[in-house]
């Protein structure tokens, strides 16, 4: 029995140590891995100028912010240079987690209600594993409330709405450089011709930091399905963002009057380079 007793310590002192080595050597493993480190303030606010932003609301903030544009720059004297008429659009955003925002809005422009989600599907980051992007979905919805110029026309409420659908890549490449695409589908319900319903456009843009409170950004929206006979033109806006603590004001000149995905990606009417251009901010709070 003695023999027996000695031979099972011996066995179990053994697996013991085994099983010591082992977590000593798993803890060691995992001090040496290198921790995940997050791209961290990509941009400075959700809105990159007219669009958004890869950046979403941390959970439980409450983001309250103010769009407004000007009328056109080259109208003159009489309107004093655009600044005698203007949209405005206010919208509530919430970080329901922090991958997911959820947003509502009231745009002047056509007077259109917008409500919209937002999705962080990855985010930029370097330690064991490498990611090299952040990746955003964003969906909107639109609808128009601005009475028809024809009582002829269509005026069911389907014949209103707009739907907006757009993929955010991000990278920062330093802590002053920032660089996004965004491939951008918008869908119209109704349009007269010879517009189309489906709009296909690329979006880039990004940021350049000027000093630990000011930035230089520049956004631009190419349509691709688009003929000789469209009405419209492509987005281009350039503006500065200055940060003041907890509010940021972007301070922007773009040929876009909307400030919904819909307006300015599909319906810009403006030329920027025959001075069809509207100065505008945007100003927002983080609650």
């Amino acid at each position: 029995m003695m023999k027996i007793f000695l031979s099972a310590g011996l066995f179990l002192g053994l697996e013991f140590s085994v099983h010591a080595q082992e977590d000593l050597l798993a803890s060691i493993e995992a001090e040496m891995k290198e921790p995940i480190q997050y791209a961290e303030a990509t941009f400075k606010g959700s809105r990159l100028i007219n669009g958004h932003s890869v950046i979403t609301r941390k959970r439980s903030s409450l983001e309250f912010l103010i769009s407004h544009r000007f009328g056109r720059i080259n109208s003159g004297a009489y309107e004093f240079f655009g600044l005698d008429g203007a949209n405005v659009r206010f919208g509530l955003e919430y970080g329901l987690t922090n991958q997911l925002t959820l947003g509502i809005g009231r745009n002047s422009f056509q007077k259109t209600y917008d409500g919209f989600a937002k999705y962080a599907l990855a985010r930029q980051h370097k330690g064991e594993k490498n990611f090299p992007v952040s990746v955003t979905w964003f969906s909107s919805m639109a609808v128009k409330t601005l009475k028809q110029a024809e009582p002829a026309d269509d005026n069911s409420f389907s014949s209103k709405i707009a739907y907006s659908h757009l993929i955010l890549i991000a990278r920062k490449f330093s802590p002053s450089i920032s660089l996004q695409i965004m491939p951008a589908l918008i869908h119209r319900n109704e349009v007269n011709d010879p517009q189309k319903n489906d709009i296909y456009a690329l979006g880039a843009g990004g940021r350049v930091k000027l000093s630990k409170r000011l930035s230089l950004n520049m956004e631009y929206y190419y349509r691709f399905n688009t003929d000789e006979l469209d009405p419209y033109h492509n987005s281009i806006a350039i503006g500065v963002d200055i940060e003041t603590g907890g509010h940021v004001f972007q301070l922007h000149l773009t040929n876009s009057q909307a400030m919904i995905e819909k307006g300015f990606v599909a319906e810009t009417t403006g030329d920027f380079f025959d001075g069809d251009i509207h100065f505008g901010f945007n100003i927002s709070r983080v609650f």
